[in-house]
């Protein structure tokens, strides 16, 4: 998965990240999961339990009270709504304490339609954010509170 165009394009994942690099990645998750930083899961086929991708709580703020969740599927799951079935159960996750975020390259159309449906709103973008092998990009800012109704 990290290897596939999309991710490298649109995700912190540098482009070329070995086997060393996803399994250092995966130790942050699980160092995370125990220090309150950050919350891992994996996104699973309901049918079969196949490995869809993978969702988040990257950065969390417990003190503050507030999150960024993020994620990225294997191509070929897609279009299936696994992203929107991923951002919704974190969503739920995360809102009896947290207010939520999801922040994407402002050229991620498919990020921002998953955001959109799943009731976050564009709070801004802020410009030439992230810097990735020479590039910067603009970093769309979506956000969600639990107050706030979702789309009908």
């Amino acid at each position: 998965m990290v290897q596939d165009e999309d991710v490298k394009r649109f995700t912190l994942v540098p482009s070329i990240a070995d086997r060393e690099f996803v399994g250092e990645w995966i130790g942050r998750y699980e160092a995370g999961w125990v220090d309150g930083s950050r919350a891992g899961f994996a996104i699973l086929a309901s049918a079969d339990g196949a490995f869809l991708g993978f969702g988040a709580i990257v950065h969390l703020d417990l003190e503050g009270r507030q999150g960024e969740i993020g994620y990225m599927l294997a191509p070929e799951a897609r279009g299936r709504g696994a992203a929107g079935d991923a951002v919704t159960l974190l969503t739920g996750w995360g809102f009896g304490e947290l207010r939520l975020e999801l922040r994407m390259d402002v050229e991620n159309a498919a990020s921002a339609r998953v955001a959109e449906r799943a009731g976050y709103r564009l709070d801004g973008v802020l410009r030439s954010l992230h810097f990735k092998e020479g590039r910067r990009t603009d970093t769309a800012v979506y956000s969600r509170l639990a107050t706030d109704r979702l789309p009908a």
